[in-house]
């Protein structure tokens, strides 16, 4: 065994038991939508007297974070996003109308004197507002504001049967400014007007209070002996005392968009996707053994690994796993099988084409020989996951990182694992010397074929074309003749999915929420007999009344899902994904111009638009809603789409540049039957994964897994049938030299045993 297989194996043997420690000792971050719970996205909004900018807001995330600790949540987490956003979440918090009542208030408290008829000086700074019980009180300046107030707390006062209350008590300034204003009133006879003080929230009196008779004029009240009555519930005192405590917002914000989703959704998501994992991983590691033998066994050790791997990385990463990351991790799996794939479909050609070499020779040629496919196509997914991350937003940013997390995970499996455990099972003779056990010594059925056949697919580019521009033509159709059905990220609006205890059918579901004032409601079914209701602007209260009128007809009815998207945030979403994909047109372009020759280029993204119009034009054609995880399955398509591009046409380059004076169209068509099989094989990979996910990974899953299933047929088809003869055509116009032909390094000397079985071969 060399000294690099040595390092490799213990490289591999290292990390893979840190990953097993970090995998026993470590729990994952659940997302909100995989344990449940509320997450809100606010906007902050100009106020007269500040700007809603990064320093304002950060003030204002502080102040929520008070209020909602005084809330009683578990483990809240709040962020602030750009500028102006902040994005707070609340697991197990269900009804979100007491959360948002809370966070929405600007709460800005005062304390005001009262003053008699016509004392107003009319300088601006005196209001006129209704006192608790609705007569009409005249109030001075702001004497002080809930800046200074030190703590609040909410209190039963059994004793003075004043019911619940809520105490104060003010800083060292505020309180002297408090024992100010209170024995200035205190000089006002008793019940006069005049002896009593405002306390004003947000505009609205919330208690007047007399000054005790027991006050003499110029003493008032010290600090800490102040109470708010105001026949409080035991609620709304509590509520008044986190909001005075919490402090006042900086700025008022606007919730622009809410969601809530139910314990039992994330569970059931949980186990259908860890069932579509253990399913769809068993069945490609049964597809990969079957076809590489040992070496496919060995294989599907190595991707078992990156599964502990990938899985550590994202709990030792802190990575809030969502449920499209949890899908993306699924489907990392499938991936993962590429480079193994590459590598011993490369190893065959080197074992078949050179009659004579030994088994660890042409192991090592394929892994060499595959290493700038497996780069560049790597590449390619990495640039998909990193447009995810910076683009998108909520669980399409948990894809992204999963995603990438997957590809590094995968690489590593792939190169060091994997190879690890190949090279030292070549080192066995049993193993080198029974061709039917290695896997790499036998062709293949589909490179059997095609040897036989000998088949010329680019003998009439134009040809294939055509067919391309048929799908195409077929796809826009779709979406001119029945649109597309945006979600209601792009649109705006609500999206509630019920769950009822009685079987409600749709028509009856209409006709009660008609009823009930909500006739412009689209109503649909979800999975397992739910019921889906979308509309336009709706409220939280609007919400319950919804729940209410459904409830009528179908009895105890839960709330399984909720998203509010506003209005402004829909049209700023849809923009957003416009430009995701237009730049990830973009960077793939420059990418593959930097790496291949701008014609590959060109026609590799040609391809992918292609994917791109397919995919949106069939499920336009299908009904199916595009929404944001729409969006993460159609980038994730587009790094698969360049991935196979990049492997054919790195073929093509390799091959031209050993033989510049052949015809392009015969040099492309022997790189195309050359890697036939690994895309086949690599295809075959994904979809196993994939079915499983639409079949078993529940309704939450199935468009997504869908929507992969049919960006992975069309891009396998479209890398080799489109971008190829695309790029024949623009050779043609092309005056840019053939590739030159890199000149191979000088064989250093190696101290070490010559292998018996590869006549006179270095290892």
């Amino acid at each position: 065994m060399t000294r690099a297989t040595t390092v490799r194996a213990v490289l591999a043997a290292a990390v893979l038991l840190v990953s097993v420690l970090i995998t026993l000792t470590m729990s994952p971050r659940l997302g909100l939508d995989l344990q449940g719970g509320t997450r809100m996205v606010l906007q902050a909004q100009d106020s007269d007297t500040a700007k809603a900018d990064r320093e304002s807001t950060d003030r204002t995330v502080e102040v929520l974070r008070r209020r909602i600790d005084s809330l009683g949540v578990t483990e809240p987490t709040l962020t602030r996003s750009g500028e102006d956003r902040i994005i707070v979440e609340l697991p197990d918090v269900q009804d979100p109308r007491k959360a948002a009542d809370v966070i929405g208030k600007t709460a800005q408290l005062t304390f005001h004197a009262v003053q008699g008829p016509g004392e107003q000086d009319g300088d601006g700074k005196g209001l006129t507002l209704p006192d608790e019980q609705g007569r009409h009180l005249a109030l001075g300046p702001a004497a002080l504001s809930g800046a200074g107030v030190k703590e609040a707390s909410a209190s039963f006062d059994a004793q003075q049967g004043a019911g619940w209350t809520v105490s104060l008590g003010f800083h060292k300034d505020a309180g002297r400014d408090w024992t100010r204003l209170t024995g200035e009133a205190a000089c006002h006879p008793v019940q006069d007007e005049r002896r009593r003080v405002a306390i004003v929230l947000d505009k609205r009196v919330i208690s007047s209070p007399q000054v005790s008779p027991t006050v003499a004029c110029g003493s008032g009240l010290p600090s800490g002996s102040t109470q708010i009555t105001g026949s409080f519930s035991a609620d709304e005192a509590r509520e008044l005392a986190l909001l005075i405590e919490g402090g006042a917002l900086p700025v008022p914000v606007e919730i622009v968009e809410q969601r809530t989703v139910g314990p039992t959704l994330g569970t059931a998501a949980i186990d259908a996707s860890a069932r579509a994992a253990l399913i769809g991983a068993a069945a490609t590691a049964l597809f990969i053994i079957v076809i590489y033998r040992l070496f496919g066994a060995l294989a599907a050790v190595a991707l078992a690994a990156y599964g502990v791997i990938s899985y550590a990385a994202l709990v030792a990463l802190g990575v809030t796993l969502t449920l499209p990351g949890l899908a993306g991790f699924v489907l990392a799996i499938g991936m993962a099988v590429d480079a193994n794939v590459l590598v011993f479909e490369r190893a065959r050609e080197e074992y078949a084409g050179r009659p004579g070499k030994s088994l660890r020779a042409s192991l090592a040629a394929g892994f060499k020989g595959a290493w700038t496919a497996v780069a560049d196509s790597n590449v390619t997914t990495l640039i998909a996951a990193g447009l995810l991350f910076f683009l998108g937003s909520g669980p399409v940013k948990g894809f992204g990182v999963t995603l990438a997390i997957g590809v590094l995970a995968s690489m590593f499996s792939a190169l060091v694992i994997a190879r690890a455990l190949t090279e030292i099972a070549a080192h066995s003779r049993f193993v080198a010397d029974y061709r039917g056990v290695n896997g790499i010594a036998i062709p293949g059925r589909v490179r059997t074929w095609l040897t036989r056949r000998d088949p010329q697919p680019m003998r009439s580019p134009r040809r294939w074309l055509m067919v391309s521009a048929v799908l195409i033509a077929v796809a826009v159709a779709g979406i001119l003749v029945r649109g597309v059905n945006l979600g209601v990220e792009f649109t705006g609006g609500r999206l509630v999915e019920y769950s009822t205890s009685r079987p409600v059918d749709v028509e009856t579901a209409r006709t009660a929420l008609a009823g009930a004032g909500f006739g412009d409601a689209e109503v649909t079914t979800a999975g397992a007999g739910d019921i889906s209701v979308r509309t336009g602007e709706l409220d939280n209260d609007g919400e319950h009344a919804l729940r209410a009128a459904l409830a009528a007809e179908g009895g105890e009815t839960t709330k399984v899902r909720d998203e509010l998207i506003g209005p402004s945030l829909g049209d700023e979403l849809r923009r957003n994904a416009l430009i995701a994909l237009a730049i990830a047109v973009l960077v793939q372009l420059a990418y593959l111009a930097v790496r291949f020759r701008w014609t590959f280029a060109v026609a590799s993204v040609g391809a992918l638009v292609h994917d791109v119009i397919i995919l949106i034009g069939v499920f336009a054609w299908l009904g199916r809603t595009v929404d944001g995880i729409f969006l993460a399955a159609l980038l994730t398509v587009i790094g698969y789409s360049v991935n196979d591009s990049v492997v054919v046409f790195d073929r093509v380059r390799e091959l031209w540049a050993k033989a510049r004076r052949k015809p392009l169209a015969e040099v492309a068509n022997k790189a195309v039957l050359q890697t036939v099989p690994r895309t086949v094989n690599t295809g075959m990979g994904a979809l196993f994964i994939l079915t499983a996910l639409a079949v078993l990974g529940g309704d939450s899953l199935e468009d997504f897994a869908l929507a992969l299933l049919i960006g992975i047929v069309v891009g396998t088809y479209s890398s080799v049938m489109t971008a190829v003869p695309a790029a024949l055509l623009l050779e043609r116009t092309s005056k840019v030299p053939p590739p030159a032909r890199t000149r191979a390094p000088r064989a250093r000397q190696r101290a070490g045993r010559r292998d018996p079985h590869d006549n006179g071969a270095r290892v």
